[in-house]
Parts: C-alpha cells; structure tokens; sequence
C-alpha cells in the first residue's frame, strides 16, 4: 500500500502497474495546511490557535512541513538527479534556496517595519522589545550583520533558514540516499544523534546561543521523507503491519494525553539527553520524531483518511 504524492509544478508520478497516472494533489494539500497552521500558531492568542496540529500531539506543523518538503524534493529532483544531470539539478537546488535566502530577508525586514510602525503610530515602545527586535535597538551594526548572515532570526521567523540549509545539503542527500539508503538514513540518524548529545549547531550572531531550528538535526526528518518517496517512485512499497499500526496508533493517544496534562512541562527523563527523552524543538527531540512519523505512517496505512485530502483537477 502507497501513498504515491505529486510534487510541485505539476509533476506526475504513476501508480505501481500503470503506465500513467493523475495527479495526486494530495502532498500540495497537506503541505499548504502546514503552512496555515504554522501562520495561525504565529498568531498566538487567537480561537484558532487552540485547534492546530501542536495541540494534539508532541510535534507540530514545522514538522510535517519539513517531511513534506523532503518527499517533495524527491519527487521534483530525484528522477533527474541522474549522472550527467546532476549538475543541472544542483544549480536548480541552490537556486531555490537562494530564492529562500532573500525572502528571509525581505520577510524580515518587512516584519522589522511593521512593529516600528506599531510603536511609533501605536505609541508602543514595548512593541520593539519582543521577537527579538531589542538586540538591533541596541546593537544594530552587529544585529544587521547577524541578519544578513542568518545568525540573527526574529521570532516566528525561523522555518526559511533551515530550509534553505536542507536545500543546499540536498545535492549530497539525493546522491547517497539513491545508492545507499540504509546506510545514508543511519548516517544521517548519526549526525542527529550527534548533533543533539553535544548541542552541535549554527550559532547566532551577535547574540549567545543556536539557531532556534538546527538543520543538522532537522535534516534527519527531511531526509527519511526524501528516502521514503524515492523507494516509491521506484515501485516500492511502505508495508501496512498490524502491530506497527496499533503501537503508531497508540503513541499517538498517549501524546494526546500527555500534552495536556502536568508531564508535558517535564523537559526530559531518566538523566538522559534531551534529545532522547525531551521536547526540545531546536535539536528534534525524539519524542516529537517519533510523532510525526507515527501520525505519517497511520495517514498511509489508512488510504481513506488521506484521500479526504485529495482535490479535484
């Protein structure tokens, strides 16, 4: 049983034993909700805050929308990711995360007017000590710097940076996890174990501390959903197992409970690292990996929930 998903521009993907298939706007759809719910939750004391994703599990939409981008990528890249077309594809990769780069800016800048604005014609000076505004107010030649080179990201506006990161680890993602999958996924499990035991990340600048989203632990979950959709497009199968469903189905009950009583305050277990047993969001704990790879899988073990998502042409 498959989930086969069309990628951007109109890509088509056959079903396994036909020669041609419709479009499967399936992916186009979970992925433009992730990116309302990401909205919504930075929208926060809104009604509609209270009925998203993160309500409802450990993960959130950030999550999905970083799966999703990994199947994406191999839908759009990964049949012409091919010896002699490589290069070509590189430079389409970049390009698009070039692309990403300058929309972080314009956003930022952009999001930097709008709360000046507030504060001068809503008479609001508080309004310049939130989302990280107050280090440019006190430092700006720094801060403009730590902007222009990602080190400094304002509040709400960190899922642009580690996309465009993945973007441009992409090239070298495709190219093993083509010939090596298992191998390139325990690789990549191995940087992010890595990463989140020692606290490896990007920095900020000039501020102390990490990028709030670190691509060398995010590029985990981009990668199994590239590996997945590239041993589907070449006719592979994701297995439908009994138990794995009820333990997906069941991870995802207790989460349900779980994060709305005391113990989601606890931020990990047992003296372990966070990473294992925490919530940490910067480093993708494993709690919130495991999440959303459990509510993945129940979303293709059951076609008739995922085709509720499907739109006609």
């Amino acid at each position: 049983m498959t989930m086969p998903i069309s990628p951007d521009r109109g890509t088509r993907i056959p079903e396994r034993g036909t020669r041609a298939a419709e479009r499967d706007t399936r992916i186009d759809v979970f992925r433009a909700l992730a990116l309302l719910i990401i909205f919504v939750d930075h929208v926060p004391g809104t009604v509609f805050e209270t009925l998203t994703y993160k309500n409802f599990g450990f993960s959130d939409a950030a999550e999905a929308f970083v799966l999703i981008s990994g199947m994406s990528v191999a839908l759009a890249y990964g049949a012409k990711f091919q010896s002699g077309d490589r290069l070509l594809a590189t430079l389409k990769l970049w390009r698009r995360a070039g692309v990403l780069y300058v929309a972080q800016i314009v956003t930022t800048m952009a999001v930097l007017a709008i709360f000046c604005a507030a504060a001068m014609f809503a008479k609001r000076p508080d309004m310049l000590t939130l989302i990280n505004i107050e280090p440019l107010i006190r430092d700006p030649q720094h801060v403009l710097i730590g902007i222009v080179t990602l080190g400094h990201q304002l509040g709400y506006n960190n899922i642009l940076p580690v996309y465009a990161v993945l973007l441009l680890m992409a090239p070298t993602f495709l190219l093993f996890i083509s010939y090596r999958p298992f191998t390139a996924l325990a690789l990549s499990g191995t940087l992010w174990l890595v990463a989140g035991i020692y606290q490896i990340a990007p920095p900020n600048y000039p501020e102390s501390g990490f990028w709030f989203l670190n691509p060398l632990s995010w590029q985990f979950l981009f990668n199994i959903g590239l590996a997945s959709m590239l041993h589907i497009r070449r006719g592979g199968v994701i297995p439908v197992n009994r138990w794995l469903v009820g333990a997906s189905a069941a991870y995802v009950a207790t989460a349900l409970v779980w994060v709305h009583s005391p113990l989601w305050g606890h931020v990990s277990w047992l003296n372990l690292p966070v990473v294992l047993t925490g919530f940490d969001k910067t480093f993708l704990s494993l709690p919130r990996l495991l999440h959303i790879l459990a509510v993945s899988y129940l979303i293709v073990a059951f076609p008739s929930v995922s085709n509720l998502f499907r739109t006609s042409r």
